[in-house]
């Protein structure tokens, strides 16, 4: 009885210790180096109809900021009843219905791939192709893929033009754009004013994207946006409209080693250099 009871009992210490070493799951993936926003990641890219599929770590504010578009559009356009369960393998609609491709009467939920491996997508008719589509000129050409992606060149010309910047805040910059950086990092002091770089359309104000601690989104026309990160305090609403110059929130150092602003400017939701678009100081 004693032996079995020993055995017993060594079976319950090795279960335990075998508990004790498994691996932890990974961390969610994340695009920065610690306390900053400003490393590089494999750009998310879309499919030819403007659907992208959720992989691991994504959120909905994060992949709402890679594609240039506004946290709200996405639950809309995809009819989320609860935006913050995405998950992996979730094909969600990342360009406007209007933009071309597949569209639907409503928004179409993404297909999740499940357990068993059987895939489920709630049904939408999408219209019918129009024979034509307008071209900003005026002129009417048949519709194809590459006609949709012709006019969208010719609106971000445009769209570049149509804004007046200036830099967001006084201060030297001490990390600038390049290969392995989003943006340009701006050193300042705490409470110090962030400006609008531009006049547009507060996108989003919070603290859900991981790496940019307070953050404002500013949106200017329909490929352009700007992002302030860092912030001590955020002093503008989401929906809310900014001219060029405003204060939209002070200087700190929310997930940062330090007080900064990181800056960024972003064309079709990419990374660009703002250096190309800013005033020479």
């Amino acid at each position: 009885m004693n032996k079995l009871r020993l055995t017993c009992v060594a079976l319950t210490l090795t279960s335990l210790a075998a508990c004790t070493t498994a691996p932890r799951s990974p961390a969610p993936v994340s695009d920065r180096t610690t306390g900053s926003s400003t490393s590089a990641s494999a750009p998310k890219k879309a499919d030819e109809s403007g659907y992208y599929t959720v992989k691991r770590g994504d959120t909905l504010y994060r992949i709402a900021l890679d594609f240039g578009q506004s946290y709200s559009e996405l639950v809309t356009w995809n009819n989320l009843s609860n935006p913050n369960d995405i998950k992996v393998g979730q094909v969600l609609r990342v360009t406007s219905p209007d933009a071309g491709g597949r569209t639907s009467g409503g928004a179409q939920v993404g297909a999740v791939a499940t357990s068993s491996g059987v895939e489920t997508r709630s049904l939408s008719t999408p219209p019918s192709t129009p024979a034509n589509k307008t071209t900003p000129n005026g002129e009417k050409r048949p519709y194809s893929e590459t006609a949709a992606n012709d006019a969208q060149k010719s609106d971000t010309a445009g769209d570049e033009d149509a804004v007046s910047w200036m830099w967001p805040a006084e201060g030297r910059v001490i990390s600038s754009f390049d290969d392995n950086k989003k943006g340009v990092d701006i050193a300042g002091k705490s409470g110090q004013p962030v400006l609008a770089a531009g006049a547009g359309k507060v996108m989003y104000a919070g603290s859900g994207i991981r790496g940019y601690g307070n953050l404002v989104i500013v949106k200017h026309t329909n490929t352009l946006l700007s992002a302030y990160a860092h912030n001590k305090s955020i002093a503008v609403k989401e929906g809310q409209s900014v001219t060029k110059g405003q204060k939209i929130a002070e200087m700190g150092d929310s997930d940062a080693d330090s007080v900064k602003l990181h800056f960024e400017i972003r064309q079709q939701g990419k990374p660009v250099d703002p250096s190309k678009f800013l005033p020479a100081r």
